[in-house]
């Protein structure tokens, strides 16, 4: 699953993180190593470590 700026999404589980769980946000930038930023907090998601859903494919005006 690809998550693209403007995407709205659900952490379904982060790494070490329990706290993020079922946190909802759309995603702001995507970093050269891949890991996918948002307004869910201040931690990156690493696709390869952590699990989320899209649930939205909107755009960068979006709000939750």
């Amino acid at each position: 699953m690809d998550a693209k700026i403007g995407d709205k999404i659900v952490i379904i589980a982060m790494r070490g993180e329990p706290d993020y769980t079922g946190k909802l946000g759309i995603v702001t930038r995507i970093d050269s190593l891949g890991q996918i930023h948002g307004t869910w907090g201040g931690l990156a998601i690493i696709p390869e470590l952590d699990a989320f859903q899209i649930i939205d494919g909107g755009n960068k005006d979006d709000s939750i």
